[in-house]
């Protein structure tokens, strides 16, 4: 009896390709933010999904390597920016690893939210502030689920960042 084709080995898919599979999921851009011990901390963010709506719960995977990681997970409170169009330096910006930690947000426009005092992009089209309720191990990621304490449109007119295939675009 004929089973059909046994599976790859392990470790057979060849990463590069696999990037540039899943690099045709077309995905927002958002900036991920805390505030510890008096410091801000900002990481740039495309694994991000709503979860659940009862309780109301949101997701974002950070790297367990990047220096944001362990902040964010001891922080226990954070806010996401959902990035526009115009959001496209800040993007690249707080995806550059190693930058420098002085003056983190210097130069960017913020707001500080009301329930995690976490930084808010002011041109955000939609802002969310979170609690952490779980981390999940993820790979070389963690995925860390919040619970969704408020929410806001700082740019409710503007159009989105979006990242496909290894590039920035907007909707057209």
């Amino acid at each position: 009896m004929d089973a059909g084709p046994l599976p790859p080995p392990e470790g057979a898919v060849d990463r590069d390709e696999f990037r540039r599979v899943v690099g045709r999921f077309a995905t927002g851009i958002t900036i991920v933010s805390t505030r510890a011990d008096g410091v801000d901390h900002a990481m740039t963010v495309s694994a991000f999904t709503s979860l659940s709506l009862d309780p109301v719960l949101v997701l974002f995977c950070a790297e367990k390597v990047a220096r944001f990681h362990d902040v964010v997970v001891s922080a226990g409170e954070w806010a996401v920016s959902v990035l526009g169009e115009g959001g496209r330096d800040a993007s690249q910006w707080f995806a550059i690893r190693g930058r420098p930690l002085d003056g983190r947000l210097s130069g960017w426009n913020t707001v500080r939210g009301a329930h995690t005092g976490a930084a808010i992009f002011s041109d955000a089209l939609a802002a969310l502030e979170c609690r952490t309720h779980a981390v999940h191990d993820g790979g070389d990621h963690s995925i860390v689920v919040g619970e969704v304490l408020g929410v806001s449109r700082p740019d409710p007119a503007g159009r989105p960042l979006v990242y496909y295939e290894g590039r920035y675009r907007g909707l057209t």
